[in-house]
């Protein structure tokens, strides 16, 4: 479990945020590397500059830094029509673990709604009971050999990583691994090779 240094609250190993709170984990050794040292001395003119140290001179072993987040990657067009090529994971909501395929070069997430004619590609209709997905909630599409989603102005928001809710309409670039939240259900973004 990943303890949120801001309130406490245990998450998954595998959590970037903390579902409680929405801060971003770290890990025990990356806050070592990050906190600011307590006591600095003061540099005069006399004093010539310290040299600095290697951390496995004195035999502790180097501290990686975190990766930086992962860039949009580049595909190509799905050759065959219908083939799946990324697909969303449900990592909470109703059913933790179901997988929508992504097929084709636009794909909507939303809730199935016969009578109006809206029929998704990614439909949790059946994962959303309180209702918190709006019938057209977003889109998920390649455009230039990248991946984006944007919102369709849905009620509750869609948000990529616990970032700032998107506006409607803007194209939001989209990543293998990113975190996709939409209403109450999150799902994680993965491009299948």
């Amino acid at each position: 479990m990943n303890k949120c240094h801001n309130c406490g609250t245990n998450n998954l190993d595998s959590s970037r945020f903390c579902d409680e709170c929405g801060s971003r984990l770290i890990q025990a050794v990356e806050a070592l590397v990050t906190e600011p040292p307590l006591y600095s001395p003061p540099v005069t003119a006399d004093v010539p500059p310290m040299r600095p140290v290697s951390v496995t001179s004195i035999g502790v072993p180097p501290v990686e830094a975190e990766p930086a987040p992962p860039a949009p990657v580049a595909v190509s067009t799905p050759s065959v029509p219908g083939a799946m090529h990324a697909k969303l994971v449900m990592e909470r909501g109703e059913q933790p673990g179901t997988e929508f395929p992504l097929r084709g070069i636009e794909c909507t997430i939303g809730r199935w709604d016969a009578d109006n004619g809206v029929f998704p590609d990614v439909d949790l209709d059946a994962f959303d009971p309180e209702a918190k997905v709006s019938r057209r909630h977003a889109r998920i599409k390649i455009q230039d050999g990248k991946y984006f989603i944007e919102d369709l102005g849905s009620t509750n928001g869609t948000y990529v990583n616990r970032g700032r809710r998107l506006l409607p309409g803007n194209l939001n670039p989209l990543a293998d691994g990113d975190e996709v939240i939409v209403g109450k259900t999150f799902m994680r973004f993965q491009i299948v090779s």
